[in-house]
């Protein structure tokens, strides 16, 4: 069985921890065997921008001393065998270029999700 996991919402969690919730529920479902494929679409597809750095963060005298590797963490979810894909409208609708995103995240469009949501058995939108 294998699951499409359709992201939308950036940034869920990332002020709080060093990762992004849903991505690191992904990654830990795919070590535990299971089949998906990632679309990121909406105000997330800047987690999939190469060369993000958030060293540096700090709120008042608290500095971030674990900042959040979105970019690097799409890479290692990729390196697990789970595809990602961009939907290309909302990332050109933020400046996003495909130059701009690390290797290996696949550009679609917006009718293509519907065929990635028929080639998988369910489709979780988060």
């Amino acid at each position: 069985m294998s699951i499409l996991h359709i992201l939308e919402t950036a940034f869920r969690g990332t002020i709080e921890e060093q990762d992004d919730t849903v991505i690191w529920t992904v990654h830990a479902m795919r070590k535990a065997g299971q089949e998906g494929s990632v679309v990121l679409q909406g105000n997330i597809v800047g987690h999939a921008v190469r060369g993000q750095d958030a060293t540096g963060l700090q709120f008042g005298d608290h500095p971030q001393t674990n900042p959040v590797d979105l970019a690097g963490d799409m890479q290692k979810l990729m390196a697990a065998g789970v595809p990602i894909y961009v939907v290309e409208g909302d990332a050109a609708d933020r400046g996003i270029a495909g130059a701009d995103l690390i290797a290996g995240v696949q550009l679609i469009d917006r009718a293509g999700v519907a065929g990635l949501a028929d080639s998988h058995d369910l489709v979780w939108h988060w």
